[in-house]
């Protein structure tokens, strides 16, 4: 009897001894997983973060196209008109016909969106001011730049600064005859007159309606006049070549202001 109640004891201590190694298996497994868990996320992001991420060309949003005649340019006193293909001038590839304030005229660039729906590098621009400005403190211009060689450019703009795109807020301006979609037979660019500021009351509407047709005959598509003032037979004159979708008449230039 002493033999059995001594050998109790010693299996009872062997069985607790096992107990106490699984559970502490067990908290150890437990353990392990809880600090891998945490350290996949919540440590990675933190370190994925430091990491410098490659930079692309620069995806803007969607433009927005300018649909005015006239189209003001921001943190500026200028006006633009009309943007296209122009290689005549050695170096340059694009002409902006603009209204610029005389007293103002500064350095500007050119900025382009590709046919990739990306933002080129900024190009200079050389300003031409037209020597005809009949003492109006605005003056007709041209505004020639180059495309870089890496884009495809459909559409143009200007910017004050050097690559400077950051909040970007200035309308896109569609280079006209980037691409003609004609008949072969058909002339393949759109042909619009910019006729001289009418001013002083000028009432002479035989002249200007012989100056009308005869643009007509030489297939002048548009004709755009900038009225400052004009007598009343002339201005009926103007109205009528407008309901005729053949005139287009602007009013004073601080309406775009």
């Amino acid at each position: 009897m002493r033999i059995w109640f001594g050998v109790v004891p010693v299996f009872g201590r062997m069985d607790k001894r096992k107990n106490l190694r699984g559970t502490f298996l067990v908290l150890f497994i437990i353990t392990f997983i809880v600090i891998f868990i945490f350290l996949t996320n919540v440590r990675t992001p933190r370190i994925f973060n430091l990491i410098p991420q490659p930079h692309g060309p620069v995806k803007p949003d969607l433009p927005e196209v300018s649909d005015q005649t006239i189209t003001p340019l921001v943190n500026t006193k200028h006006l633009l008109v009309s943007a296209f293909m122009d290689q005549r001038v050695t170096g340059f590839d694009i002409r902006i016909i603009g209204i610029f304030r005389r007293d103002s005229i500064q350095s500007l660039y050119c900025i382009f969106l590709c046919l990739s729906s990306t933002l080129s590098s900024t190009t200079p621009t050389n300003i031409l001011q037209h020597a005809d400005n009949f003492g109006f403190s605005f003056t007709a211009t041209d505004v020639m730049c180059q495309i870089p060689q890496s884009c495809d450019a459909t559409h143009v703009t200007l910017l004050t600064q050097p690559d400077y795109v950051k909040d970007l807020k200035q309308k896109w301006l569609p280079i006209r005859n980037k691409v003609a979609l004609k008949k072969e037979d058909e002339f393949e660019f759109d042909f619009t007159v910019c006729v001289s500021t009418l001013f002083g009351g000028y009432n002479n509407v035989l002249q200007f309606a012989q100056t009308l047709e005869m643009y007509r005959l030489l297939g002048v598509d548009r004709v755009v006049i900038y009225n400052t003032s004009c007598g009343p037979e002339l201005n009926r004159l103007l109205h009528q070549g407008r309901s005729q979708t053949f005139g287009e008449v602007s009013g004073e230039v601080k309406d775009y202001g």
